[in-house]
């Protein structure tokens, strides 16, 4: 099978896979529109880039570092938490007729950023990514095109699928309520929070 297709089944897989990137990218195209989803997508897109990248130049011995694990962990877990406790207090504007008012939406660079660090703020990202490209470097030697087509083709496939999610939710957006997207925030807000409380948890469970 092609480096690319083998790499895409992988992408399909993940993007089955629950977490908090997914919750809110999910909640933001509900709330804000197609446009905020599509470039809260692009920033989780290029924060996976840029932690492939790393991994493929072998820069990121450091993270397997006792210290540094926590120190990521902890910041990753009190960011998950920060943007959970902000998302469950979001306001959702009503007006007398129990209709949504649009109020300003911030700039997609704010978005792009929300989705980079939100991802990339996760240790568990990273410990996948090196892991996979651990697995995938000793699959094809020293064939470094095919592993650079197998990751091409796995972020290929998660874009995709986030930008299939994006579309989806925008479009139930118009079967749903004022009042249910304000259960939605408070939903992902308290997902979040427990993500971030998880996930410091086990960073020192682990070690």
């Amino acid at each position: 099978m092609h480096p690319f297709l083998q790499g895409a089944i992988l992408g399909l897989t993940l993007s089955v896979l629950l977490g908090p990137a997914l919750f809110t990218l999910l909640q933001t195209s509900i709330h804000r529109g197609l446009k905020s989803g599509l470039f809260l997508a692009g920033g989780i897109f290029l924060s996976d880039l840029s932690v492939v990248y790393l991994a493929f130049l072998g820069a990121l011995q450091l993270i397997n570092q006792k210290n540094t694990y926590v120190i990521a962990g902890v910041i990753g877990g009190l960011i998950l938490i920060g943007f959970g406790i902000y998302t469950f207090r979001r306001k959702v504007h009503i007006d007398e007729n129990n209709n949504l008012i649009e109020i300003k939406v911030p700039g997609p660079i704010t978005y792009i950023l929300k989705g980079y660090f939100l991802n990339i703020m996760n240790p568990f990202v990273w410990f996948f990514w090196i892991s996979a490209m651990v697995g995938v470097s000793a699959n094809y030697g020293d064939d470094k095109h095919g592993v650079m087509i197998f990751f091409a083709g796995t972020l290929a496939a998660i874009l995709g699928s986030d930008i299939f999610k994006v579309f989806l939710a925008n479009k139930l957006k118009q079967y749903l309520k004022p009042q249910m997207l304000i259960r939605v925030n408070h939903i992902v807000g308290i997902l979040l929070v427990v993500f971030g409380v998880f996930l410091i948890i086990r960073v020192f469970i682990q070690i």
